[in-house]
């Protein structure tokens, strides 16, 4: 029907004529009170930011002198929190005199940030803080 029409018909309801999507050939509209329209309009906007889910931080603990195995299980789960699009945060406790040989965690780490290096990227670079030694990965876009 024409907007005339339209208009008419919503004056004769006592209700306002509200455009609902603009660029559609002809334009969409409704019938309805406009107070109720931005209300509905309000608690749909809130129920997307509701759904909508941000990036989540993982943290994985590493040691300084740990096996293989533990490694290779850690390093599992990093690429997994990855591939689902959380960032990672790396973090590498020293106890007691392990602090004294700080190039074997760092070597712990690069080797991590190196084989994930094709799904991420360092946000963080490596650095040492107290007794710890922490690195930040993002996911990298997918394409």
């Amino acid at each position: 029907m024409s907007s005339a029409e339209a208009l008419i018909k919503a004056r004769e309801a006592e209700k306002d004529l509200v455009v609902v999507t603009e660029n559609a050939k002809p334009p969409v509209v409704k019938i309805i009170e406009l107070s109720k329209f931005k209300y509905q309009l309000q608690q749909k906007q809130a129920e997307q930011r509701k759904s909508a889910k941000g990036q989540e931080l993982k943290e994985l603990r590493f040691t300084p002198f740990m096996g293989d195995g533990d490694f290779e299980t850690r390093l599992k789960r990093v690429i997994t929190f990855l591939e689902k699009g959380n960032k990672v945060r790396l973090s590498l406790f020293f106890k007691g005199r392990s602090i004294t040989k700080k190039d074997a965690g760092f070597e712990i780490i690069n080797r991590v940030i190196e084989r994930t290096q094709e799904i991420s990227k360092v946000e963080i670079e490596p650095k040492l803080l107290g007794k710890k030694i922490i690195a930040q990965l993002t996911p990298e876009k997918q394409k």
